[in-house]
């Protein structure tokens, strides 16, 4: 058994035409965390983070996506069963109205501590908010396998702002936070 929590932090690729991903960009800049891009792709992008959560054995995991056009901080709640796209992913597909497990449950709720996370977040100085629900893009379909995954009980997703909306650095100070409050308080 390690002596501290070990946590995984996920970002991904570029996508939609953009050059870079704010997501990932922030999370390689997080310290002592393991940081890793995953595709914006139905289905692939579940696969690659299940086989870093075999690789790693992670105490913690916090999935981290785009939500362009927001200004805060903003780990999720809910995952529900439904990928519904508004755009293709980075493989053309583009699901609508779809289950992402037929057999599973409507939604599952995140393993993260997500009050006391936005809570810390902006005692911080940075905006940050609690989101009711992941969407229905490749970040939902993440979150909802992951969950549903159940290999690691404190795992969750958070979305954060592009850098047009907030500096990188506050991104990662942010995300920082997240893997802190989410070691001490394991769970919801």
């Amino acid at each position: 058994m390690r002596a501290h929590p070990f946590a995984l932090l996920t970002g991904f690729e570029p996508f939609d035409g953009a050059a870079v991903n704010s997501s990932w960009e922030a999370v390689q800049r997080v310290p002592g965390v393991v940081a890793a891009m995953l595709p914006v792709e139905f289905g692939r992008a579940s696969a690659v983070l299940d086989a870093l959560i075999e690789q790693h054995r992670p105490d913690v995991v916090i999935a981290v996506g785009l939500a362009d056009g927001r200004t805060a901080i903003t780990p999720e709640r809910v995952a529900v069963n439904l990928e519904d796209a508004r755009i293709p992913d980075n493989a053309g597909t583009q699901p609508r109205e779809q289950p992402i497990d037929v057999n599973g449950p409507a939604a599952y709720f995140s393993g993260l501590p997500v009050r006391a996370i936005a809570d810390a977040i902006s005692a911080a100085g940075i905006p940050s908010q609690v989101s009711l629900s992941a969407g229905a893009f490749v970040c939902n379909s993440v979150m909802y396998r992951l969950l549903a995954g159940a290999a690691v009980p404190v795992a969750g997703f958070i979305h954060v702002p592009s850098e047009r909306d907030m500096p990188v650095e506050d991104i990662a100070r942010g995300l920082e936070i997240a893997v802190r409050v989410s070691e001490e308080k394991g769970g919801r």
